[in-house]
């Protein structure tokens, strides 16, 4: 296998632009790296992927504005990658993505969202699935909003939130009991 470097496409470009970007800002980017994640996993949408597990290499960089841990030395100032391997471990298991964009796209989210990342960029390669190639994959690259957009209401003018409370509630909103 390749170095987690030259496996990438122009993986140092993104990388440098953030540290340019950070470094005008006064501070440097931290990238945390999994590298050559190999989990099993039901996902596809061919026949001869939907009931047997099969082979998912995950390779993942999160990117931090200059850590703490660079001057405290404390796991909690940074992203623990122990946690995202155990993390991963439990989305292999339990996600029900059927493609691999989606399953990239909530590594993403989970990597922005749960660990705090400001820049990840995620690699998903189904290895060996066809005889005469390495691997096939997707290659997505995010970042966190500046802004985050507020929760627009949906029905009858509620959230996201509370319309999952009612569902599982078992009530249906709109409906009149």
């Amino acid at each position: 296998m390749n170095s987690f470097s030259t496996n990438w496409p122009s993986a140092e470009a993104p990388i440098m632009q953030d540290l340019e970007q950070a470094q005008a800002a006064g501070q440097g980017l931290d990238i945390i790296f999994i590298d050559g994640f190999i989990g099993e996993t039901v996902i596809g949408i061919h026949h001869d992927e939907l009931h047997a597990t099969q082979p998912l290499r995950i390779d993942l960089a999160a990117g931090l504005p200059r850590s703490l841990a660079c001057d405290t030395d404390r796991i909690g100032d940074t992203i623990d990658y122990s946690v995202v391997h155990g993390a991963l471990t439990e989305m292999l298991a339990n996600h029900k993505f059927q493609l691999l964009e989606a399953f990239a796209e909530g590594v993403a989210a989970m990597l922005l969202g749960r660990f705090g990342a400001h820049w990840v960029q995620v690699r998903i390669t189904k290895p060996r699935k066809f005889a005469n190639v390495e691997g096939v994959g997707v290659m997505i690259e995010r970042r966190r909003s500046p802004n985050p957009a507020p929760e627009r209401p949906h029905a009858e003018g509620r959230s996201k939130a509370e319309i999952l409370k009612l569902i599982g509630a078992g009530l249906v909103p709109g409906q009149r009991r």
